[in-house]
């Protein structure tokens, strides 16, 4: 690369404001690659958005689209009645752990079941974090919390991979470059998926430096050294299969 050159620039669906996420956090790397996905498939302009609550629900500053802040849990919930009144809109949920696998585990299974058309983004590092680090579903035995929690995690994609009407699911990280390039593939994959019609949903692994009590590098060698052995990576579903 020519010294001066230019390596990387804003993806066109993220705004300006600056980040307020604490250092060494994986929700800016997810929202660059959901934001550089819609730009390259030409479809920031009928997308809508639906954030959780928690860290995930900061998502409406950092995203150059419309969006829309839900309850505690209920983001696929509001998701599905989008969906209904939108059909022609991309919908896509951007959930933390918390959010998604304990106060909304309700309602993301029933959206799976119901089979319904939009692409789920589970950001999942393990903990509560923004209310200060207690345990989650996802926690695991070793992880730092301020709360005790069962040895065991729950794994919400091997969960719904028994479910017929699910279309695509995967599990991504972004601990390394060649993660986060394999896990922007799956986000592709997932919105490919909801243009034909179908459920998706990318859980990506992510760090939390600040309530894990890490420094940002170790952090992501936590996530690469240890996460991955609880959460294996890959694609568990296809579009097509077993429906």
């Amino acid at each position: 690369m020519k010294e001066g050159a230019l390596a990387f620039k804003r993806p066109t669906g993220l705004t300006t404001t600056r980040t307020i996420y604490c250092p060494g956090c994986g929700h800016g790397i997810v929202h660059r690659l959901i934001a550089e996905v819609l730009g390259e498939m030409d479809l920031l302009q009928k997308s809508i958005a639906v954030a959780g609550t928690g860290c995930s629900g900061l998502l409406y500053e950092y995203f150059d689209m419309d969006a829309i802040h839900s309850a505690h849990g209920r983001a696929p919930a509001v998701a599905s009645g989008i969906r209904r009144v939108r059909p022609e809109a991309v919908i896509f949920v951007y959930q933390g752990d918390g959010d998604i696998a304990a106060i909304g585990l309700d309602e993301t299974v029933h959206a799976a079941l119901r089979g319904e058309n939009f692409t789920v983004i589970f950001a999942n590092n393990a903990l509560y974090g923004m209310t200060g680090g207690q345990a989650a579903p996802t926690t695991f035995d070793g992880i730092n919390t301020k709360t005790p929690s069962n040895k065991f995690p729950l794994r919400l994609c091997e969960m719904l991979t028994t479910l017929d009407s699910v279309a695509y699911l995967a599990r991504g990280s972004v601990h390394d470059p060649k993660s986060i390039l394999t896990t922007k593939e799956y986000i592709r994959k997932a919105f490919q998926t909801q243009l034909t019609g179908g459920y998706s949903m990318v859980e990506v692994l992510t760090p939390c430096p600040t309530n894990w009590g890490l420094n940002p590098i170790a952090a992501m060698n936590y996530v690469k050294e240890t996460m991955v052995n609880f959460f294996p990576l890959g694609e568990f579903k296809m579009a097509g299969e077993n429906r």
